[in-house]
């Protein structure tokens, strides 16, 4: 199979994936954003599962990677409508840090950032049970792209990639589905072929052979003497 086939394209999604999920589940832990790094966990999972599927020819496995896709789609679709407050949702909500008061690493860390008011720092040391462990939005300026954004992209690349490792990996499924319906692993394409001998034509059909015992022969022979005399 060609290195340009769906199979290749896939194979090369699936890096990709695999790459972008590591680089987004860096700054995850450095955040401790608590549920995208158990979705990252996942999603590297199942793109491990589509690369083997897609090298092994095994549509099943495929068929899981690209049903996890739909799932993932859906969960930084979710992700990008919270950063972004759409309905009633809110950047400082719980879903993402689950409970732990922290927020992305990009709040206080990304570039040209500056936190103006370290209060929260000293609050945290006053009430060692005050879970809040990174600035108001407000307290952070000077920032190139607000973190809210940073983390759009991060979501939005993989929304990319899964969209695009869907569609692929449909295709891929349809490919191998055929093969299997039209190649034997061990015969080839013609399987019936490389085990059957072709069929003989009608004017060449074996004819039955008789056997006849050596005293009858005798008595034939004995017979056409008989009759020639």
């Amino acid at each position: 199979m060609a290195c340009c086939s769906g199979r290749c394209l896939l194979i090369t999604i699936c890096v990709l994936q695999f790459m972008s999920t590591v680089e987004r589940l860096v700054f995850d832990f450095l955040g401790y954003m608590w549920s995208p790094i158990i979705g990252g966990f996942l999603q590297i999972l199942f793109v491990i599962m589509g690369f083997f599927g897609s090298v092994q020819y095994r549509p099943k496995v495929v068929i899981v990677y690209c049903i996890w896709l739909l799932v993932w789609l859906g969960w930084n679709v979710f992700v990008i409508c919270l950063y972004l407050e759409v309905g009633g949702l809110t950047r400082d909500s719980i879903i993402l840090n689950i409970g732990t008061g922290h927020k992305s690493w990009w709040l206080e860390n990304g570039y040209g950032c500056e936190v103006t008011n370290t209060n929260y720092l000293n609050s945290n040391s006053a009430n060692p049970s005050n879970m809040r462990q990174s600035p108001n939005e407000s307290d952070v300026t000077g920032c190139l792209l607000d973190y809210q954004y940073v983390e759009i992209v991060h979501a939005g690349i993989q929304c990319l990639l899964a969209l695009l490792g869907f569609t692929i990996g449909c295709f891929v499924i349809h490919v191998f589905t055929e093969e299997d319906d039209s190649f034997d692993f061990i015969g080839g394409f013609d399987s019936y072929s490389a085990y059957q001998s072709p069929a003989k034509t009608s004017h060449m059909q074996l004819q039955p052979v008789y056997v006849v015992p050596s005293f009858q022969n005798e008595s034939f022979r004995r017979f056409e003497d008989s009759f020639g005399d």
